[in-house]
């Protein structure tokens, strides 16, 4: 008799635990992303703003970003998906340490900017960095034979320098990518593109210097974007809170915390990137 009063207590809990899941999965919540690093991989991130697209019971989206930036076209995907999502669901940016170049680029398309007093942004502009190692591989006696299909092909290659038409090639590409940065900013944000310029030469900003001049909207921390957002898809301030977190392999989680090793680094290519 004992045993069965106890299975049956078991069962009882079993299922009012389902039943809370249930009902906690249906209830009406605003979600949040973390965008930290580099931006280099884009795929996790652009996956877990299409979830949030599709999930009805989440009414808004909160976008953590603590980004110096990254390579252009990851920046671009995450751009492109914020800006999808917002025409369905409010979106708003909460700005840590830094968000700045790509970092700053991926807050754009929000519909709310937060940003701290001290946070680190703007940045904007192009970067792209060629290597000459050519000095030191003809003290070492190292000579590298190149096979290309073109004369512009190994532009980046640190075996050698640029040309002056090869800078010029490079230069140009780095003015177009700007452009399309700058074009990307006065989308959404109420500045003037000649005015834009002005502090588009690569220098950064407070985030109270930034709200001054119209790159962000407000001066807050993670819990004022949140409530933001409740009141953008008018959810009672006791609304539920979730994160989406992608889920990393055991190789990554035991690279980054024994070693240090993060699974993406900066590599050769075209960046809205900040420099220390």
């Amino acid at each position: 008799m004992r045993k069965k009063i106890v299975v049956g207590v078991v069962a009882l809990v079993v299922l009012f635990y389902i039943f809370t899941l249930v009902k906690r999965d249906k209830e009406p919540k605003v979600a949040i992303i973390r965008i930290n690093d580099t931006i280099m991989d884009y795929l996790e991130t652009v996956q877990s703003i299409a979830m949030v697209e599709k999930d009805q019971s989440i009414k808004a989206l909160v976008v953590m970003v603590n980004s110096p930036g990254g390579a252009v076209g990851a920046s671009q995907e995450i751009y492109r998906s914020i800006e999808r999502l917002r025409e369905k669901k409010p979106v708003v940016i909460s700005m840590g340490n830094v968000a700045a170049s790509g970092g700053y680029y991926i807050s754009v398309p929000a519909n709310v900017i937060y940003a701290n007093p001290g946070t680190i942004t703007g940045s904007i502009g192009v970067i792209i960095q060629q290597i000459d190692l050519s000095d030191v591989l003809n003290k070492i006696g190292v000579k590298v034979n190149t096979v290309k299909s073109g004369e512009n092909k190994d532009i980046l290659y640190p075996n050698k320098s640029l040309t002056p038409q090869q800078r010029e090639i490079l230069q140009e590409t780095v003015m177009d990518v700007y452009d399309q940065f700058l074009d990307a900013i006065v989308k959404y944000r109420k500045i003037d593109k000649e005015k834009l310029k002005k502090y588009a030469d690569g220098r950064v900003f407070s985030g109270k210097q930034a709200k001054e001049l119209g790159f962000v909207d407000k001066l807050g921390n993670l819990q004022d974007a949140v409530r933001e957002a409740k009141n953008l898809a008018k959810l009672p301030e006791d609304a539920l809170v979730i994160e989406i977190a992608p889920s990393k392999d055991f190789l990554q989680e035991l690279l980054k915390s024994k070693f240090g090793i993060d699974s993406y680094s900066v590599k050769s290519g075209i960046y809205y990137l900040m420099r220390f």
